[in-house]
């Protein structure tokens, strides 16, 4: 049995839209959907219940991400399991295809994650600009994370079911495999919608540094990170140099939000969730 937990604080604008798409095309005859509402005061559980049977709903008083990840494990019945943010979207042939390397005993594949679609239009200008880049960077490429579906294997998941509560979750859980031992699936696709405004584009990324900044705090010197430098950012003006005013933008961004975080950050305050409201819009 597949089973799929999606935590969700107050999404009651978008957790229709991910649902019905699952439920249009179900993985198989047995998923398991889990829906954690953790601490709503909107009508996220009462719509997530009204798709029927095929979805179960879970309310925790706690809003709390993390806490809503672990009550969806106590109530998952199976694996693969897949993680996946209430606000984006994938299929039921998207997850099929998620699961089929981690069906492998021999593969080594222990996570997969499917990739990214990004839609940019009505976006500001600079924000379609910061993307352009972003997504062409090789940690962003490579590692499982900013894509709000993880899936992993039972044994994929003894390994990140021992990490401690983190607010970049899923940059965590990509670090915990080793390159062999994850895979961005080609045939699986999740719609991540960006931030429509340069002002919630800066809170992503402060919050974005303030998580990858608690992340290093707990890892030893020598291990993996998903930093962008600056021979990162030459490699990709080499490959495509009219992306030159991308880079300057993108290079804007990192710099404010930086700013801004380093408050946050000497003052470990790493609870403190900066919500992106533009990305929820239908």
């Amino acid at each position: 049995m597949t089973s799929i937990v999606i935590p969700a604080h107050n999404e009651a604008r978008v957790i229709g839209r991910l649902l019905d798409s699952l439920l249009a095309d179900p993985a198989e005859d047995d998923t398991d959907i889990v829906v954690v509402c953790n601490g709503c005061t909107d009508d996220t559980a009462r719509i997530a219940a009204r798709r029927g049977p095929g979805v179960r709903v879970v309310e925790i008083p706690v809003p709390s991400k993390h806490a809503a990840l672990r009550a969806g494990d106590d109530h998952a019945a199976g694996f693969p399991r897949l993680y996946v943010d209430a606000d984006v979207v994938i299929t039921g042939a998207g997850v099929r295809a998620l699961c089929a390397p981690l069906a492998d005993d021999t593969s080594g594949i222990l996570a997969t994650a499917p990739e990214r679609l990004i839609p940019l239009a009505g976006c500001a200008w600079r924000v379609r600009a910061y993307y352009r880049v972003w997504q062409r960077l090789p940690a962003v490429r490579e590692g499982l994370f900013g894509r709000g579906v993880i899936a992993v294997s039972k044994a994929g998941h003894a390994r990140i079911a021992a990490l401690p509560p983190l607010m970049a979750d899923d940059l965590a859980a990509s670090l915990a495999f080793a390159p062999r031992e994850r895979l961005v699936v080609g045939a699986a696709e999740v719609v991540v919608r960006p931030p429509r405004t340069w002002r919630d584009l800066i809170r992503r990324r402060v919050r974005a540094a303030v998580s990858t900044a608690q992340v290093e705090q707990r890892q030893a010197p020598q291990d993996a990170s998903a930093r962008t430098s600056v021979a990162d950012l030459r490699g990709v003006l080499r490959a495509e140099p009219t992306l030159l005013a991308g880079v300057a933008v993108f290079v804007a961004a990192a710099v404010v939000a930086r700013r801004r975080a380093d408050r946050a950050i000497r003052a470990r305050d790493f609870d403190t969730w900066l919500r992106d409201d533009s990305s929820r819009q239908n």
